[in-house]
């Protein structure tokens, strides 16, 4: 039977390590088991927000809520052909273990998501993507329970509002409780080596999904640090959109402005920004900063508290609009 929690440490939920405490939390493994957790919520009268692996969020110290860790599992094969494979993936699922799973599967698609830290369910709430690839064009279906209209749903793709860093499910936070993605994958290799640093796999005659794999891990490794060794949120800043307009009037003062397209928008990259905007190591008192190696990450090895953690994020928003007049937004959701 599921059970409530009382003032329950979240400490080790997320990968910023923030001290924090929850009101009230509940473990669910069981899709079936949400309508009793939402009965039990509202006698409580509290909000209800849910947590997966904790890995794009910042916990301040007191939540006043009914926390909801998802650890729904499973992998249902729903469909196969020569070309494709339909999956049903439990919200719960770790996603790099899935990925590893998918590449021992030699199934193409999700290869340039290596080594993101979180949990199925979380995925198209953020539509987390790397190196060239977002999951939002993996994704057929996501299945819920929706909190307002108190029933289970399923959201084809089209009605995601999937965007860069964003989605549906982050707009209403705290209406759907995602229980299972569905997703359709390549049975052949299609490789997506638009991303520098695997522009060089090209060359590769022989090439199949475990080397792109091993490439990104690669990559991540050497640019991101271990949450486990030093407490981090990976990417912490979304890389800023401009219209042409506006980059036009950022270029002509700073020529060596590292920029990609964006459909008809220019995207720059905010890591570059916090490294010029002279960020890049450094850490404030309470030992909260901008990694060494990738300015874009936001480091807390002393485990301070999400209150640290946001004014520091307020200093390199600062910074980065005094250097260059560009306004930074933060990737990470936060718990109050």
């Amino acid at each position: 039977m599921i059970k409530l929690e009382p003032n329950k440490d979240l400490s080790l939920c997320s990968t910023l390590a923030c001290p924090s405490t929850a009101q009230c939390y509940f473990e669910l493994s069981y899709k079936d088991d949400i309508p009793f957790v939402v009965a039990s919520t509202k006698e409580l009268g509290l909000p209800l927000l849910v947590l997966g692996g904790g890995s794009n969020l910042v916990l301040t110290p007191k939540i006043n809520s009914v926390v909801v860790r998802n650890t729904i599992k499973g992998i249902e094969q729903l469909s196969k052909t020569d070309k494709n494979v339909t999956l049903r993936v439990g919200a719960g699922e770790n996603w790099h273990k899935f990925v590893t799973w998918c590449v021992a599967q030699n199934y193409s698609g999700l290869e340039n998501l290596a080594l993101i830290p979180g949990t199925m369910g979380a995925a198209p709430v953020q539509n987390i993507g790397a190196y060239g690839v977002e999951i939002a064009t993996l994704v057929t279906q996501v299945n819920a329970y929706d909190l307002v209209e108190e029933k289970f749903i399923c959201i084809p793709n089209e009605e995601c509002q999937f965007r860069y860093r964003d989605s549906l499910f982050k707009d209403h936070e705290g209406r759907y409780v995602i229980t299972s993605v569905e997703l359709k994958l390549n049975r052949e290799l299609k490789p997506n080596l638009s991303y520098g640093p695997l522009k060089i796999l090209e060359q590769n005659e022989h090439l199949t999904v475990k080397h792109i794999y091993e490439a990104v891990i690669a990559i991540r490794t050497e640019k991101l640090p271990d949450p486990k060794v030093i407490p981090n949120a990976g990417s912490f800043f979304k890389n800023p959109i401009l219209s042409t307009a506006q980059f036009k009037g950022v270029l002509e003062l700073f020529p060596d402005l590292v920029h990609y397209p964006a459909g008809d928008q220019v995207k720059l990259a905010a890591g570059w920004l916090i490294d010029q905007a002279g960020l890049k190591g450094r850490v404030n008192d309470q030992g909260v900063g901008c990694y060494e190696k990738q300015a874009l990450v936001v480091v807390n090895p002393k485990r301070a508290n999400g209150d640290a953690i946001l004014d520091w994020a307020e200093t390199v928003k600062q910074r980065v609009f005094e250097h260059f007049g560009v306004h930074l937004e933060m990737e990470p959701r936060i718990w109050r």
